[in-house]
């Protein structure tokens, strides 16, 4: 069963048109051509990448990331509560108001220390910026010399001026030692990307990111074996162009230099579109899709390799989507750009002053409201300074310069003449 799958999964009919066998990729008189077993050496490269990333995020990234302003900068760590850590596993990181003043019941905490508990708690899980860094110098570097080693493999080939030669002898086309190298290091580095992607800083595309890997893997792996590989260079060339310098507007972003981030990002932005959006589904995928079919009858393989191809082309649009996003938040005013990805940080500022927040239409418990308003709720042992208090209730705090109306005011003080409470 088991050979007869393998034989059925290798037939020269899938992966070839009409005409054309595996017998044509053997070598001969000094042509050497991609075989399967090759493809074990990308493994090797990708285990070795990821010894070289863990040692260069500290040797290069960490320096780098000092030289440019980016420290780990402590975090308060939120003290072993088994209650606590079992809702925050089992049921939610963020919980509601409710469960907040269970858990405070059956804690014996107070509603604020359970609040504070969880935003330390959900801090811890949080990749610091100096990560975030590290990371992003780690895949700007290996972009950058992607890009231009594969730049200087392809120039000089007549297949990449004239897009119509990229087919030419299909499939015996012989492979060049710079073609093989760029092949498996790029291939080895997809592969480490994938292995690496649970460690890594997640955002809100994970799926589409762990596609992005697959498909690309598959991609690589699919176009090495038939021999497709002047279109799979070409295709790895543009996604390089735009990668670097994403990574590079991600570095200074995290090292606080926005105004170069901005231009970077909107550097980037172009690029990705010119790449992404333009060149590659008016210029490869329709090349890929139609070029074979004016010297070849249809085959399989042409069709697994062109569906791939589009569902890279709908990954470029959702990230599309992303970037766009961000160009309307800059054009708009935003001079901070956030990665659309990536969830909001509850920053250590934060959570020093949780209790002086401004609640509408809820509960503040703990804090302070100043020089605002807090309508249709209850302040409890705090603060409201120059403010209004509208039909809700104070507790055990003091309410200066301002109004209560339709409310209580208990325990405390309302230092304001020919105003109405009910503790009159």
């Amino acid at each position: 069963m088991l050979s007869r799958l393998r034989a059925l999964m290798w037939a020269d009919w899938v992966w070839f048109p009409e005409g054309h066998s595996w017998d044509e990729l053997k070598d001969h008189d000094g042509n050497v051509f991609p075989k399967v077993q090759d493809l074990w050496a990308s493994v090797a490269v990708a285990l070795s990448f990821l010894v070289v990333r863990w040692i260069f995020e500290r040797i290069v990234g960490t320096p780098l990331a000092s030289l440019l302003g980016v420290s780990l900068k402590p975090r308060l760590s939120a003290p072993p509560n088994p209650t606590l850590e079992s809702h925050f596993r089992q049921n939610s990181k963020y919980p509601t108001q409710s469960s907040v003043e269970s858990l405070s019941r059956q804690t014996g905490c107070s509603v604020r220390q359970v609040q504070r508990w969880f935003q330390r708690r959900r801090n811890q899980e949080r990749p610091s910026k100096l990560t975030k860094f590290q990371e992003a110098s780690w895949r700007f570097t290996f972009y950058l010399f992607a890009f231009y080693g594969g730049l200087a493999v392809l120039v000089d080939k007549p297949w990449f001026r004239d897009s119509s030669r990229m087919w030419e002898n299909f499939p015996k086309m012989p492979l060049l030692t710079s073609q093989y190298w760029y092949y498996m290091i790029q291939l080895g580095f997809y592969m480490s990307l994938l292995l690496s992607v649970v460690s890594d800083v997640k955002r809100k595309d994970f799926w589409e990111q762990i596609v992005h890997h697959v498909v690309t893997i598959g991609l690589l792996s699919v176009s090495w074996v038939v021999n497709y590989i002047r279109a799979g260079s070409v295709i790895l060339l543009v996604h390089d162009a735009s990668d670097y310098i994403m990574e590079l507007a991600k570095m200074f972003n995290y090292a606080g230099w926005k105004r170069t981030c901005n231009f970077l990002f909107v550097v980037f932005a172009a690029v990705f579109i010119v790449t992404r959006l333009i060149v590659f589904p008016v210029w490869l995928l329709f090349m890929a899709m139609t070029l074979p079919l004016t010297r070849y009858t249809l085959f399989l393989g042409f069709f697994l390799f062109g569906v791939m191809l589009l569902m890279l082309q709908i990954l470029h649009v959702i990230w599309a989507g992303f970037i766009l996003r961000m160009v309307i938040k800059l054009l708009q005013g935003n001079d901070k750009l956030e990665d659309e990805r990536s969830d909001n940080e509850e920053t250590e500022s934060d959570e020093d002053n949780e209790g002086h927040e401004k609640l509408k239409n809820g509960h503040m418990k703990n804090g302070h409201v100043k020089d605002g308003h807090v309508k249709n709720s209850h302040v409890k042992d705090g603060h409201v300074k120059n403010g209004h208090v509208k039909d809700g209730h104070v507790k055990n705090g003091h309410v200066k310069n301002g109004h209560v109306k339709d409310g209580h005011v208990k325990n405390g003080h309302a230092q304001v003449l020919n105003h109405r409470s009910k503790t009159d």
